[in-house]
């Protein structure tokens, strides 16, 4: 008998909510930059896709957001997102794609990565530090592989400086525990208040301990470049 055909979509069925798209400068030089980089859409589905695929299962997958609007303006900064529980909103900066031109696409993508992270990631009922919240975006971002060349591991006095800084130490608790432990830290955060004891649950150590091991693998001279 031959064998059995191979299944033609090995992809979790993941809930993808509506795409709106507003531009409220077609004329500006980032709109075009945008359009000439990415398909929206297509874009916005796979920063879907992968906060689904680093923070939840498809037993666990949130399916609340119905609507997640972007909308491409003008304004200094990045991008920010803010929304109701079933309806998102992402404001991105044309200025800032603008200024992202020679490599516009994995930055876009990587910017809307991070922004649809906060459309689905829990924040312990709102009492989350803001450090670990950005840390959680920029692993997902760093795990989908959208990584700006100036991102780097880095130690400090500060386990929750946020960003690219906690991305990397939330990346090495889930090589140092195995994968599903961010997602493990990100389902603790969904019906209860922020505790640093969470981390001593999923990770088996406090944070403190985690950060200062962390920061001394990092000392380590034969460590891999932008891995510890």
């Amino acid at each position: 008998m031959p064998p059995p055909p191979q299944q033609l979509n090995s992809l979790p069925h993941w809930h993808i909510p509506n795409f709106v798209l507003k531009v409220e400068d077609l004329a500006h030089e980032g709109a075009t930059i945008f359009f000439d980089n990415v398909k929206p859409k297509e874009a916005l589905k796979l920063a879907v896709e992968a906060s689904y695929t680093w923070l939840y299962t498809p037993l666990t997958a949130p399916t609340h957001v119905k609507t997640i609007t972007l909308v491409l303006r003008s304004f200094n900064g990045v991008a920010y997102t803010f929304g109701t529980h079933v309806d998102k909103e992402i404001h991105f900066s044309l200025d800032y794609i603008a200024g992202s031109a020679p490599r516009a696409k994995d930055e876009i993508q990587g910017v809307l990565v991070h922004e649809v992270v906060h459309c689905y990631q829990y924040n312990g009922l709102d009492t989350c530090p803001g450090g670990l919240i950005e840390g959680i975006a920029d692993f997902v971002r760093l795990n989908a592989g959208y990584v700006p060349p100036h991102w780097k591991p880095a130690g400090g006095d500060k386990w929750d400086k946020g960003y690219d800084t906690t991305a990397y130490f939330l990346d090495w608790i889930e090589q140092r525990c195995g994968r599903g432990t961010i997602r493990r830290l990100n389902a603790f955060l969904k019906d209860r208040k922020y505790d640093t004891k969470i981390f001593s649950a999923v990770a088996g150590d406090s944070v403190d301990v985690l950060w200062n091991t962390y920061c001394q693998e990092l000392k380590k001279p034969d460590r891999q470049k932008g891995q510890v």
